[in-house]
């Protein structure tokens, strides 16, 4: 039987500061990774599969360090996206679906289940410089540990202070082990049991928006 992650994120927040977990997650069996029914499950630097559907589980160890390596990246492959008409006095913010060749989705456990999210996609700000399709990738490998290509805009969901626009994306590499802080497991979960797992409110239009995309 696994074992729940130890009660301390390996990595620190932005302020160099510890972070503790109350209550550290539980990763799952490796066969899980490979059965497209099973919800799979790692905690921080935790035990992986080589690779799955042939693009392998490798760190991405040149990921940009700044906005404007960020931006780069966006720019290789751009998609095609409606205005973003951000309403007033809310914060522009980015998100990514990722999904896998299996058909199972991406998501993250927020550490401490910050904000009320036991699970829910990646997501954060748009910083000034950084265009929305260059923090959605961002966001990915920041909590993920994952390097995704966008493949497609989403939906926008309006939030209590942001409105965000989420991207349906495709994994091309990274290792979901190399999470930052902010989370304390990464999830690859079947389409049809994204409700059962993403549970906050938040996350009902984007789940019901990728369950008609993927259907």
């Amino acid at each position: 039987m696994f074992q729940p992650g130890p009660p301390v994120h390996p990595r620190r927040d932005d302020n160099g500061n510890l972070v503790k977990l109350a209550h550290p997650s539980t990763p799952t069996a490796l066969w899980t990774w490979r059965d497209p029914q099973s919800i799979a499950i790692v905690i921080p630097d935790g035990p992986m599969p080589s690779e799955l559907a042939t693009i392998p589980f490798d760190s991405w160890d040149d990921a940009p360090t700044d906005r404007a390596g960020w931006q780069r990246v966006a720019e290789q492959h751009p998609v095609e996206e409606p205005d973003f008409n951000l309403p007033k006095g809310k914060k522009a913010a980015a998100g990514v679906v990722i999904v896998e060749d299996d058909g199972r989705v991406w998501a993250v456990a927020p550490s401490n289940a910050y904000g009320g999210y036991e699970a829910t996609f990646p997501k954060g700000t748009c910083t000034p410089g950084t265009s929305l399709q260059a923090a959605a990738i961002r966001e990915a490998y920041e909590e993920a540990g994952l390097r995704v290509q966008l493949t497609r805009f989403l939906v926008d969901v309006p939030r209590s202070t942001s409105y965000t626009r989420y991207y349906l994306a495709r994994r091309i590499g990274g290792h979901p082990g190399d999470m930052g802080w902010e989370s304390q497991a990464v999830l690859l979960i079947p389409a049809d049991r994204l409700p059962e797992i993403l549970t906050h409110k938040n996350d009902a239009p984007i789940i019901k928006a990728v369950q008609e995309a993927l259907s």
